[in-house]
């Protein structure tokens, strides 16, 4: 983890700014080694580390089961939190500004992490997603209160082709008056993808418009496949 900040310099962040203005998801290259994805899968089982565990097929979620950390977070999941969101907070704004909106999001996640709590939003949202073969994840956005950062990140834990079978990240957006269009992505172990948690901003002849977009996981149709979420807003 000492070279993580390292990684996160390596990444073309240009070209990733320039990928969610144009589909509202950009894909990350390896960030997490080997054995960091098994120290995080590892932790799946100890139930004390986690605030809430949720199965999908009981809400109507999905088939499988995820489980979102508690306080204090491991150490590694509140480094890529926190890196992660300086670099994405810049993007925030820009496409709020772009909306026409009010809102505006400070440069480090402490400070808001601070408003999401003053907000009554005090619960780590940061969570592991667990499906074994038949699971998927039934598309949907991860809104947990009043405050919503615009983005989030995944990063998949398993060895695809080794592990598992199917499971890509599914991503679709609905333009106004425009049929809806889906991307199917496959995650490498260790890499990740940023995408829009709710809408983003699409620049059209008289303007910039807004762009709905929701994310699920297609059905593993083999072994079993782990995925560690970051969220920046914390949940009611």
């Amino acid at each position: 983890m000492s070279d993580l900040a390292t990684r996160l310099g390596s990444v073309g962040w240009p070209s990733a700014e320039a990928a969610l203005d144009a589909q509202g998801f950009a894909p990350l290259p390896v960030l997490l080694t080997p054995a960091e994805c098994d120290e995080l899968r590892a932790l799946y089982p100890d139930e004390g580390r986690f605030r809430s565990r949720i199965e999908m097929e009981r809400f109507r979620f999905g088939a499988g089961e995820y489980k979102y950390f508690a306080d204090p977070v491991p150490p590694l999941v509140r480094a890529l939190r926190t890196a992660l969101y300086a670099r994405l907070a810049p993007v925030a704004n820009r496409w709020m500004s772009e909306l026409g909106t009010a809102d505006a999001y400070p440069p480090t996640l402490e400070a808001f992490l601070a408003r999401c709590h003053k907000a009554g939003q005090r619960r780590p949202t940061p969570l592991l997603l667990s499906y074994r073969q038949g699971g998927y994840n039934c598309l949907h956005q991860d809104i947990y209160g009043e405050l919503a950062f615009p983005l989030q990140v995944v990063f998949v834990l398993s060895r695809r082709g080794a592990d598992y079978t199917g499971g890509e990240l599914l991503l679709v957006e609905q333009r106004p008056r425009a049929q809806s269009r889906g991307h199917a992505v496959a995650v490498e172990q260790g890499a990740g993808v940023v995408f829009a948690t709710r809408e983003r901003p699409a620049r059209g002849a008289r303007g910039a418009y807004r762009v709905t977009m929701r994310h699920g996981v297609s059905t593993i149709t083999s072994g079993a496949r782990m995925s560690l979420g970051i969220i920046f807003h914390d949940a009611k």
